[in-house]
């Protein structure tokens, strides 16, 4: 069996950490990210061009492992429906991928949640407006009224209500932006929080550089787009809000799609009354566990060795393989 991902996201990661645990490893995708797996970061054993090519998937014997490159680029249809094995539950991307089920999800988890706005004419505070799927913050945008996002929709080819289908706008909630790491295992039943991180975006947060006065003049619109990850130690006396969180939204999906396995990530906001506000959850890894590729101050509580979600992905898989459990944890 040999561990196979798409070239990019948290690919690095992955193929390292799967070739710490004596896998083979595979990446695929365009030509012109080879050098990176194979060259710079030798992590890939074998390179393989194209989007997703199945025919030499199959023959190498390889396990994917999805990342939101991977699904986003490919879509869940087609996810859904290839015939190389893939580690987690695939019946969890309509649940990530569809904001409307997303929030049932969430709120059956008991978590307390963003408004949401169905009509952007009952805008009476400042709001959040994310499109559907992952990717990566590209093209959100705040607006304060109906009138201000009315202006700014036309970037997303918003431009009645009939179009409002593929969008949620949600209240925007005040606080400090935390995005926890969990694994679930399958084979134990155990959820471990991994690490922590906040994004850093583009131009969400160049954009204090700019005096007030300027930003006004020159009517910079702000930008969610993600750029990099600044890894977080989170308040030792919140973590058991975080843990309590991640343990409902695995309960849940027990109830609704038949279970959550391996990585996955809440994101959300800590308030200043100490309040996490969950707006969002990644079904899969995050790349916001890339800056823990050598551990993080959570792992090394719980392991004595260092352990990324990447390696700890390889860990559950290997022991799958020798418990002859594979087919639990594979669809």
């Amino acid at each position: 069996m040999k561990i196979a991902t798409y070239a990019s996201h948290s690919a690095l990661q992955i193929l390292k950490g799967a070739k710490e645990e004596g896998f083979k490893t595979v990446a695929f995708g365009p030509s012109r990210v080879r050098p990176l797996y194979t060259k710079y970061f030798p992590v890939a054993d074998h390179f393989i061009e194209g989007e997703y090519p199945e025919e030499e998937l199959l023959g190498l014997g390889a396990v994917i492992i999805p990342t939101g490159s991977f699904v986003a680029h490919l879509g869940v249809e087609l996810v859904e429906g290839m015939r190389v094995p893939y580690y987690g539950n695939k019946v969890v991307l309509r649940w990530e991928s569809d904001r409307s089920l997303e929030r049932k999800w969430l709120e059956k988890a008991g978590l307390r949640l963003p408004r949401v706005y169905e009509d952007p004419d009952d805008i009476d505070g400042p709001v959040i407006v994310k499109p559907f799927g992952a990717g990566g913050g590209r093209g959100y945008f705040l607006a304060s009224s109906p009138e201000d996002f009315w202006r700014k929709a036309e970037r997303l080819g918003v431009w009645n209500k009939e179009d409002l289908k593929n969008i949620q706008i949600q209240e925007y909630v005040i606080g400090v932006p935390v995005y926890p790491h969990y694994f679930y295992s399958k084979l134990n039943g155990e959820l471990e929080l991994m690490s922590i991180d906040r994004r850093y975006e583009s131009n969400a947060d160049a954009i204090g550089r700019i005096p007030a006065r300027e930003q006004v003049e020159l009517e910079i619109s702000t930008e969610y787009t993600v750029v990099g990850n600044i890894p977080l130690v989170l308040r030792e006396s919140l973590l058991m809000d975080v843990i309590e969180a991640g343990e409902r939204v695995v309960k849940t999906a027990e109830k609704l799609m038949g279970g959550l396995w391996g990585p996955f990530c809440l994101e959300g906001v800590f308030t200043p009354e100490m309040e996490f506000v969950v707006f969002e959850i990644s079904a899969r890894i995050v790349a916001g566990t890339n800056p823990f590729v050598h551990g993080s101050p959570y792992t090394w509580l719980r392991y004595d060795f260092p352990v990324s979600t990447g390696r700890r992905i390889a860990m559950e898989l290997k022991e799958a393989l020798e418990e002859n459990r594979l087919g639990e944890i594979l669809t």
